[in-house]
């Protein structure tokens, strides 16, 4: 399989999850029929609620729930890997949940499961976020195996350590969930997702959120693939809206074997 399209969902979530539902279903059909067999939805996809702990009385139990099975459904109806951007799962603290990626292959089972490790903490004048207030971090990397290689599976802020996808292995492809501050993103998001796909010498695709919201947070957008040369092949600055791109295996390999990097690490 030399060469398989790829699509990320850009979205504005709101309060509502039957809202964020119909516009996913819009979104996941976009791409499909834009052939995507491989898809991912943005962090906290389903619920950006007023305030943080909205989405701690929306946590399900692993298996079972309306967005669980919507998810489901998405991937078995289009046929498609679907990475299901984040959603709140139960953590067995009663004031927090975890942030977690599932993903689904084309049949609608269930196949990986990634609780975001690094959580993001910012404060620059009146704008300030502590995701560890309402979230437990999880404490294992993830990955899975699709049909043209390893999927490695981080989220937002995890963008900020490099560790983390060394610790994946060799990966054709990282996907980068995210809901990045409008602040921070301006700065950062471009330049560390190119970084990730250099220094990986794979492909990145990133979801974000992008707009602002009806708690009247902005984040970033600017949701895009990258080649493992580090040139980005497509993005969508702000709004609802999705991102199609082709993965190449035939030219992964020719940048591993033209620039052996990953052949010559030392540490």
């Amino acid at each position: 399989m030399s060469k398989t399209t790829v699509a990320a969902v850009q979205m504005v979530s709101s309060p509502s999850v039957d809202e964020n539902l119909e516009t996913a279903r819009r979104l996941l059909a976009q791409a499909a029929d834009g052939g995507a067999k491989l898809v991912t939805l943005p962090e906290y996809w389903p619920i950006m609620g007023m305030l943080d702990t909205d989405k701690v009385g929306l946590a399900e139990q692993p298996g079972q729930g309306l967005i669980q099975e919507f998810m489901a459904a998405q991937a078995r109806q289009h046929g498609i890997w679907l990475i299901g951007g984040t959603m709140p799962i139960a953590s067995g603290d009663s004031g927090r949940v975890l942030n977690t990626t599932l993903v689904y292959d084309p049949e609608g089972q269930p196949v990986s499961r990634y609780d975001k490790i690094h959580l993001f903490g910012f404060t620059k004048g009146d704008e300030s976020y502590d995701e560890a207030r309402t979230i437990v971090p999880g404490a294992a990397v993830g990955t899975f195996e699709a049909p043209f290689g390893r999927v490695g599976l981080s989220v937002c802020y995890d963008l900020r350590f490099p560790e983390l996808y060394r610790a994946m292995g060799e990966c054709a492809l990282i996907v980068v969930p995210a809901a990045f501050t409008h602040t921070t993103g301006m700065a950062h998001w471009e330049v560390l997702l190119r970084a990730r796909a250099i220094e990986n010498q794979c492909y990145v695709l990133a979801s974000a959120q992008g707009g602002t919201h009806r708690n009247g947070r902005r984040t970033f957008g600017h949701s895009m693939l990258i080649g493992p040369w580090g040139e980005v092949r497509g993005q969508l600055p702000e709004g609802e809206g999705v991102v199609i791109g082709e993965i190449d295996t035939g030219f992964l390999a020719e940048v591993r074997q033209s620039l052996p990097a990953l052949k010559h690490r030392k540490l």
